[in-house]
């Protein structure tokens, strides 16, 4: 009988190598790399984050969707969602004929065109229970490529919501790894799960557990961030705290601290009883922020992080960046950057939009680089290209 669901890989890394290679290398990362992550050209000095760009959840992810496009080369291949949060990666998958399936107007996947005989990836981020459950029944070949690092937060959610524990998580209620999760806790009856954006939605949760707060206008707050039917006053007298794995990890393990002191405070020594946290900060998504400190520690005329809009560990770096008091661009590629205007297109910090920004590079000699989990090197590289042609450099001499 044919095995309807991978998750250990294909064994053909050797027949992507080469294409993967050609999609996602870049010269210029290798320059910066050899060099002890500096580069020089003319007068200009770029600086590179020591972790940046592709995780290894985000590598496995890619390398597992090549291999499914050689190991089913006659079937159809279909996608939830994305792959990981970069247009250039997705469209590369487009390319290769992989269908990617989107919301409908209720905002849940349309499974509606798939059958038996198909493939079908699943992300990055995981998916829901639900889907999954949707998937299997309709008997179709599923590649699953989420992280270990999302696993792991399932299965610390899972632990609370069996004994009884509320799983409160620090991320967005909207986002598709948050959703898988949240989704884990409801294999219990008993599960419940509240979603808290940042500090201070975690402070008006812990101001409702000490006792003051009004219930009816949380429950407005988080309508869409917690499990059907919540109640404020049952379901937060045994919590656990987790989180998005792509969010600011010190915002996380700040939200961890705030609760259990609101547990001590309404407890006293029983606190211990009524809460629970886990470290489940991704180890990539630490050390690309722990780089980005490090970089710090040398002065910046100008930082640049690369990376989709709408990837949630690249917004984190950038507004990292910004925190420090440093000039910083988030950009989504090179073409960003337009040597002809010397102008950049750019999303703003806790921003939904682009916007164009002029004479960003006047007298800015030493630039900073990063890109999120999910930027491929060649992004990297071609942006640093595009940055020596608006200062008007040769980039070339200095790498051949």
């Amino acid at each position: 009988m044919e095995s309807t669901y991978f998750r250990r890989g294909f064994g053909l890394k050797n027949e992507i190598e080469g294409k993967l290679t050609a999609d996602y290398h870049s010269t210029v990362v290798e320059a910066l790399r050899a060099n002890q992550y500096r580069l020089s050209v003319g007068p200009l000095t770029f600086r590179l984050a020591r972790e940046f760009g592709f995780c290894y959840g985000v590598d496995r992810a890619v390398d597992y969707a090549y291999e499914t496009r050689i190991k089913f080369p006659d079937r159809r291949l279909h996608l939830v969602g994305e792959i990981i949060h970069n247009p250039h990666v997705n469209q590369k998958l487009r390319d290769m004929g992989v269908r990617f399936l989107a919301r409908n107007e209720e905002g849940e996947f349309d499974f509606s065109s798939i059958i038996a005989n198909d493939v079908v990836i699943l992300p990055a981020f995981g998916v829901t229970m639900g889907d999954f459950g949707r998937l299997r029944a309709i008997g179709c070949v599923l590649v699953d490529t989420t992280c270990g690092s999302v696993l792991n937060v399932w299965k610390r959610v899972d632990g609370y919501a069996r004994d009884g524990f509320t799983a409160i998580i620090h991320g967005k209620h909207y986002h598709e790894e948050t959703k898988a999760t949240a989704s884990q806790v409801m294999k219990y009856p008993q599960g419940r799960y509240l979603v808290v954006y940042d500090m201070a939605e975690a402070r008006l949760v812990c101001e409702y557990i000490e006792g003051r707060g009004d219930a009816g206008a949380l429950r407005e707050r988080f309508a869409k961030a917690t499990s059907p039917g919540f109640d404020f006053e049952r379901d937060l007298l045994r919590v656990g705290v987790a989180n998005q794995t792509t969010m600011l990890s010190s915002e996380s393990l700040a939200i961890a601290e705030e609760v259990r002191r609101s547990m001590v405070r309404r407890y006293g020594d029983a606190a211990g009883e009524h809460f629970r946290s886990f470290d489940t900060i991704c180890s990539a998504t630490q050390e690309r922020q722990d780089a980005v400190v490090a970089l710090l520690e040398e002065p910046l005329d100008v930082m640049v992080v690369v990376g989709g809009y709408n990837s949630s560990n690249t917004c984190h770096l950038a507004a990292l960046v910004h925190s420090r008091g440093v000039r910083v661009f988030h950009i989504e590629d090179a073409d960003s950057v337009d040597p002809a205007t010397g102008a950049v297109r750019h999303q703003p910090i806790m921003a939904k939009h682009e916007m164009v920004t002029a004479g960003w590079l006047e007298d800015a000699r030493i630039i900073g680089i990063t890109a999120g989990a999910s930027t491929p090197n060649n992004k990297i590289g071609e942006t640093v290209a595009r940055i020596c042609r608006t200062a008007g450099v040769d980039l070339g001499a200095a790498i051949a």
